[in-house]
């Protein structure tokens, strides 16, 4: 049975307003702002256009922190080779996908990071969020193993409705679905593999370490994300969860019984004072209501029938 006082990260987040300016807290000079129309205006013709992707679609809480990558030659290299597998090539996510976990979970909100590794590579999956699938294609292999552990956590868990292994309502709490790589060829695992992804992706952990004093959960699952987690060292404030994979190769030589998803919010809760709602049934109360409306029904017919 949950809790009724049970609380939840996403009860904590207000929409953010929509301002011009970002204090930029990765930055020498203390107190200095981040201004995207400035920012946007020094770029070259050539830049804007090899970026437009970036300025339009990835989410401006992230921009102060990440603004600097976006013009370093190896990231404009990686946009002339992305340019070239667009035109020429089918390329998972869709685009305005690429960037959608920057939109779904802004900087300020992240509380834990889920590591993957490559987008799937297959139509109607990946939409840029680490293990999550597009309606309707139902959960993959490890996500079901996910969900199997999350029922070991929690008795009373429900999978997403209709079978759908869409994660969003875990981004719009805190929760960072992040892969290594960002795009891939259609059906050709880690083909965008070391084309300057992963020197990106590393600088987005980065941020969220710098801009996270309280600490988030990183859960590393494999060997390929605790090394990535062992590059940017989280110090003492944060919390590193490690164990094998949940893909049917590894998950039952320390997935399942690991408890990831209850240690972070047993964490969660001493650090925050709230959890994340890691099921996806509608509320107890909303429950409870719709319940009460059915049995109230049945008595009017009832009464009815007399």
């Amino acid at each position: 049975m949950k809790r009724a006082s049970q609380s939840t990260i996403g009860a904590f987040f207000k929409k953010p307003a929509v301002v011009s300016e970002v204090k930029l807290s990765t930055v020498a000079k203390p107190g200095a702002v981040f201004s995207k129309e400035e920012w946007v205006k020094s770029l070259t013709e050539e830049q804007r256009e090899l970026l437009k992707l970036e300025i339009d679609t990835l989410d401006d809480s992230w921009l102060p922190a990440l603004h600097k990558e976006l013009t370093k030659p190896y990231f404009l290299n990686l946009k002339r080779f992305l340019a070239k597998e667009f035109a020429s090539k089918t390329v998972f996510p869709p685009q305005n996908d690429i960037y959608s976990w920057s939109r779904l979970t802004k900087l300020k909100d992240v509380r834990v990071v889920i590591l993957g590794q490559d987008p799937y590579h297959n139509f109607n999956q990946a939409h840029g969020l680490a293990f999550s699938v597009k309606p309707p294609t139902p959960p993959p292999p490890s996500l079901m193993n996910m969900f199997k552990e999350l029922a070991n956590c929690y008795p009373d868990f429900e999978r997403p409705a209709n079978n759908s292994g869409l994660l969003t309502p875990w981004s719009e709490q805190g929760v960072l679905m992040l892969n290594a790589c960002l795009t891939v060829e259609a059906h050709k695992a880690n083909s965008h593999a070391n084309r300057g992804w992963e020197e990106f992706t590393e600088q987005v952990l980065r941020a969220v370490v710098k801009n996270s004093p309280k600490g988030v959960v990183f859960m590393a699952w494999g060997s390929p994300a605790g090394k990535r987690v062992d590059k940017i060292r989280p110090g003492p404030e944060h919390h590193v969860l490690r164990c094998v994979h949940p893909s049917p190769l590894s998950a039952s030589r320390g997935w399942f019984g690991s408890a990831h998803f209850k240690k972070a919010n047993v964490w969660l809760k001493e650090r925050y004072g709230a959890e994340i709602k890691w099921s996806f049934a509608k509320d107890a109360a909303a429950k409870d209501a719709a319940a009460s409306a059915a049995t109230a029904s049945a008595a009017t017919a009832k009464d009815l029938a007399k």
